[in-house]
């Protein structure tokens, strides 16, 4: 097989490569935008550190438009249920054309703060009554032509939701938009799929939004109905002690373990959130090989709890990083707060570096971005050939990492606050930012700008 003619030469002073790290790299990306070649030792290397990019393995796009408007206390005690009742009236209103917008900002945001590549866990299928756009796809086809228009990678998991609890109870009125039966279903993953093939840096999953809002017999159709057994699934799991509590009534079973009982749970499943699992759900989830999808920002914004990470890694489990609800779109905090989460729970330091001298930083970082490819269902996450040309390139010149070398970069980017030290961004091997901006940022803005001023006066 011939290879595939040369693209481009990077050339960096530092980069983290998959057998660690290297000084005066030269990578070499081919026309596909895969790296085919890595030579150390080059001349002419120019300043800059040069890893690889972290897929945000959970999005909700949709919801982007209403982070910050659900921080004002009700009479009475607020949760994640009656943030919900908020999201849904104020996604109600929203067209295609606003979600085209609003995740058109999302995508840029995501690429300045360092992520390559977003999950989008898409359920908004329908209009506001329940009935079909002509094109059955419509929705999520908004989020996928955003992602090739801002230059992220993208991996569309339209998401079935059928029921409103657990037991097969009935959709509500305010939830027709979401519903769709298999066959349905079935019919907006192969638009997407079609779709895809012609987009660059785009594939396509599944994803059951929950246990409570699918079953066994239709997701397990969904699953024999797909063109491809090898493809991502996700779906939301244990996020809540009501959905624990409710599973176990239904069930007799909590929902980890009705999930690893009755699908099977392998490579290409990604569990989100799993915040309320026993001791036991936790091994088994680390045995199945499955990644666990953390969200740590919008899992405190919403009270969830901690998940049990320490016990999960020593088990071998695999995690990735979501930014979820989008209170915040940066990797650097989601890693910081998994950390310091654990921190808090166990009253001790650097808990996650995995072993004496360990940098906390580099293991967290490269968690994330292995598990984040894995779940996405991509050849990215390290640099080495073969691999998919996804880059973030940290300035050095940026007070937080004047000075640093090797695990101190990722140990500085990620523990020194909230400056952004990344200064150029590169998916699939194309130059998507550069010193920290996007070529298409103020049209992208502006955009957005038109979208939340139609939302919000309505």
């Amino acid at each position: 097989m011939s290879q595939e003619p040369i693209l481009q030469e990077l050339k960096f002073k530092h980069a983290l490569l998959a057998k660690g790290w290297a000084e005066d790299v030269s990578i070499k990306i081919d026309a596909h935008g895969d790296i085919q070649q890595i030579e150390i030792g080059v001349a002419s290397a120019k300043n800059g550190c040069l890893i690889p990019g972290i897929a945000n393995l959970h999005s909700h796009a949709h919801q982007r438009a209403m982070a910050g408007l659900a921080e004002r206390a009700g009479p009475n005690a607020d949760s994640f249920w009656t943030w919900r009742k908020i999201m849904y009236q104020f996604l109600d209103a929203m067209q295609p054309h606003q979600l085209h917008a609003i995740a058109s900002q999302l995508y840029l945001e995501m690429l300045l703060s360092g992520y390559t590549r977003v999950a989008e866990f898409q359920y908004l299928h329908h209009n506001s009554d329940g009935g079909h756009y002509d094109n059955i796809a419509e929705m999520s086809l908004q989020t996928l032509d955003a992602a090739q228009q801002v230059g992220i990678g993208i991996t569309s998991l339209p998401v079935h939701y059928q029921y409103a609890g657990f037991g097969n109870q009935p959709i509500d009125a305010q939830q027709a938009r979401f519903f769709s039966e298999p066959e349905t279903f079935l019919r907006i993953v192969e638009r997407l799929d079609t779709a895809s093939t012609i987009t660059p840096n785009a594939n396509v999953g599944i994803a059951g939004h929950s246990l409570r809002a699918t079953c066994k017999e239709s997701f397990n159709d969904i699953l024999g109905g797909l063109p491809s057994s090898n493809v991502p699934i996700h779906m939301h799991i244990a996020e809540q002690l009501k959905e624990v509590s409710d599973c176990i009534a239904w069930s007799d079973a909590r929902p980890v373990d009705y999930c690893l009982d009755n699908f099977d749970v392998n490579s290409n499943w990604c569990l989100i959130h799993a915040t309320h699992m026993s001791d036991s759900e936790t091994i088994r989830l680390a045995k199945s090989h499955a990644v666990a999808g953390i969200c740590p920002s919008t899992e405190a914004n919403l009270g969830d709890g901690f998940f049990k990470a320490s016990q999960y890694l020593e088990a071998g489990g695999k995690l990735g990083i979501g930014s979820d609800s989008h209170v915040s779109i940066s990797p650097v905090e989601e890693l910081r707060w998994l950390e310091y989460g654990q921190r808090l729970l166990h009253k001790s330091r650097n808990h996650l570096a995995g072993g004496a001298n360990h940098s906390t930083g580099r293991r967290l970082f490269d968690l994330a971005a292995n598990g984040g490819a894995q779940a996405c269902g991509v050849t990215s996450g390290q640099i080495e050939v073969g691999q998919r040309a996804d880059f973030i390139v940290l300035d050095t010149n940026h007070p937080i990492l004047i000075g640093r070398s090797g695990d101190q970069f990722l140990d500085s980017w990620i523990f020194s606050g909230n400056s952004n030290a990344i200064s150029d961004v590169y998916v699939g091997g194309k130059h998507v930012t550069r010193d920290g901006r996007h070529t298409h940022q103020e049209n992208i803005q502006q955009q957005f700008r038109i979208a939340m001023a139609e939302l919000t006066q309505l």
